[in-house]
């Protein structure tokens, strides 16, 4: 696979309500690359990935993800830059009022789809991606929390994205189930997209090696795992 840079931070800075997040943090990633970002609790880790879908600007520095100047991007080029990302929450905010498959279709008709065999191909796709095949037809509140959680990464998957953003996504699940998660998007990632996850849960990048990034007094370090709890 060649490499290409997907996203790229150079010394940027970022606040919340005044607070300085970051200050000079700078980070790369290319593509097919799976990075945890870690971090205490108010470090930064969700503003980060925020901020790379541009939910909170960046105040200075260069920042560049999928082709886009995030220092630039105009307001109407924020939902096409979105559409390039596949964007997993720890709380699912799936569309209670609607089955998965009315959920998914929901989102493909929104960016611009328009052909009901496709859109019924598609979504039948990223279910099997998922492990979910069959289960198109409940309805939320029958799935359990790992269940939504797969349905949250097939929603991820629909527009053919290269670079997943996971916001702690096994934030609230039990151990087990976080595991299953984490395989999954492992797996993802083995098939060519990239996959950025915050993450408190130092069992899982144990578990689970990968890159790390550590938000920690303004800044984001790459660290070895084993630093993590020294």
């Amino acid at each position: 696979m060649e490499n290409k840079i997907l996203l790229q931070l150079d010394n940027i800075k970022l606040c919340l309500d005044e607070n300085i997040i970051f200050q000079n943090a700078s980070l790369t990633l290319q593509n097919g690359e799976f990075v945890y970002v870690i971090g205490k609790v108010g470090s930064g880790k969700s503003s980060l990935l925020k901020a790379l879908y541009c939910e909170i600007p960046i105040l200075e520095g260069q920042a560049t993800v999928m082709g886009y100047n995030l220092r630039k991007i105009k307001t109407k080029d924020i939902p096409h830059l979105r559409r390039k990302l596949g964007i997993v929450f720890q709380d699912f905010q799936l569309l209670t009022d609607r089955s998965v498959n009315k959920n998914l279709e929901f989102v493909l008709k929104a960016t611009g789809w328009k052909k009901k065999e496709d859109i019924e191909r598609r979504i039948e796709d990223v279910l099997e991606q998922v492990g979910m095949p069959n289960k198109g037809y409940k309805m939320p509140h029958e799935l359990s929390g790992g269940e939504q959680q797969r349905v949250v990464i097939a929603r991820s998957l629909l527009n053919e994205p290269k670079l997943i953003l996971a916001d702690e996504p096994t934030g609230n699940l039990d151990p087990e189930t976080s595991s299953q998660i984490v395989q999954l998007l492992h797996d993802i990632c083995k098939k060519g997209k990239a996959v950025i996850m915050s993450t408190h849960n130092y069992t899982i990048v144990d578990y689970f090696p990968a890159r790390v990034i550590k938000c920690e007094n303004t800044s984001l370090c790459e660290i070895e795992f084993s630093t993590i709890t020294n």
